[in-house]
């Protein structure tokens, strides 16, 4: 965490050279964020190298956002070429933290969580987005065939595979449910918790920059089905109720919802023995657990009997949470 050797001239051009650079967090990409703090004032650093890292879909679906009434960071300066943006510090208290801290605000954060998905889906979808739909949703899922079968030896059914997710995917992209904007990253490690602000305002959005155009359930899963911490299941089910209240919708949605959280989590098991082998990041192996326990939970819907019956016939539980709980142990 180093910063780059670029920074001093470029805080020093936007009238912050007598800041100090401080680290602050790194993610899954190739992006770093630094706090840069001095004479009463604050903001974030981001470092976001080409050619890895592009900061232009964060600018503009940060700015998107900020136009629909939501809490996104200014860009308070920028250098496209050597990927670097000067944005809002929206401070440290953050909602995982939050959580961890006084589980008996649970309840109220979430449905302030899921009041912002009711107010941007609302919004028509952020022009020039990509489409995400059943092409996508079940490309994704080559990331589990292709890292997480290898790892433990399991040769897949490809063409039964497909054939399950399809029949589960195919009704939840014809539902006609969208397309809104989705956030895609939309967790509980990427909301802070705004001081001074209300309502929805106060919930400040991070590590939006691969957002799409989809399915409105898709950023409910994310929030709810939370890769990082447990959510209480008496809370998913309420704020699932929360957001049909608010939006009118029905068994359609609910049936996306399922599908769609099956979906991403499997695709995260993928992702995330792919951050394990290829990247060097075996930090992720401690979330497996938990992503086993989401998808199996998933799974019990009669809806996503094709996927379930798959899963039962090619992997065994000998390759599920019990080696990932044995790796952490280990």
């Amino acid at each position: 965490m180093i910063p780059p050797p670029e920074a001093p001239e470029f805080l020093a051009g936007l009238g912050w050279g007598d800041c100090e650079i401080r680290p602050l967090a790194g993610d899954a990409s190739f992006r770093r964020y630094f706090r840069v703090v001095g004479a009463g004032r604050r903001a974030v650093l981001m470092d976001a190298p080409p050619p890895h890292e592009d900061p232009r879909p964060f600018i503009a679906v940060a700015e998107w956002l900020g136009g629909a009434g939501l809490s996104a960071p200014t860009i308070i300066g920028r250098d496209l070429d050597r990927g670097l943006l000067l944005i809002d510090d929206f401070g440290d208290d953050r909602l995982r933290e939050a959580l961890d801290v006084a589980l008996d605000r649970e309840t109220a954060l979430y449905e302030a969580a899921t009041d912002l998905l009711v107010h941007l889906h609302r919004q028509p979808p952020m022009p020039g987005l990509r489409p995400h739909g059943l092409d996508e949703w079940l490309s994704e899922l080559h990331l589990f065939t292709n890292w997480y079968c290898p790892t433990f030896g399991i040769e897949p059914d490809m063409p039964g595979w497909e054939a399950a997710w399809t029949e589960v995917l195919a009704p939840v992209a014809a539902d006609g449910l969208g397309p809104v904007t989705v956030l895609r990253d939309y967790h509980a490690e990427n909301i802070m918790l705004i001081a001074g602000r209300d309502g929805i305002a106060r919930l400040g959005l991070l590590d939006f920059q691969d957002a799409v155009s989809g399915h409105p359930a898709y950023d409910l899963v994310s929030i709810l089905e939370d890769a990082r911490r447990d959510v209480t299941p008496s809370v998913e089910r309420a704020m699932i109720d929360r957001y049909l209240r608010a939006t009118g919708q029905g068994p359609d949605f609910e049936r996306a919802y399922w599908a769609l959280a099956a979906q991403r989590n499997t695709r995260i098991l993928g992702v995330f023995t792919r951050l394990w082998k290829r990247d060097g990041k075996p930090g992720y192996r401690k979330f497996q657990p938990r992503m086993w326990g989401l998808l199996e939970r998933d799974l019990v819907q009669p809806s996503l009997a094709p996927v379930r019956a798959w899963f039962d016939t090619h992997i065994p539980e000998a390759a599920r949470a019990a080696p990932w709980l044995e790796e952490i142990a280990a």
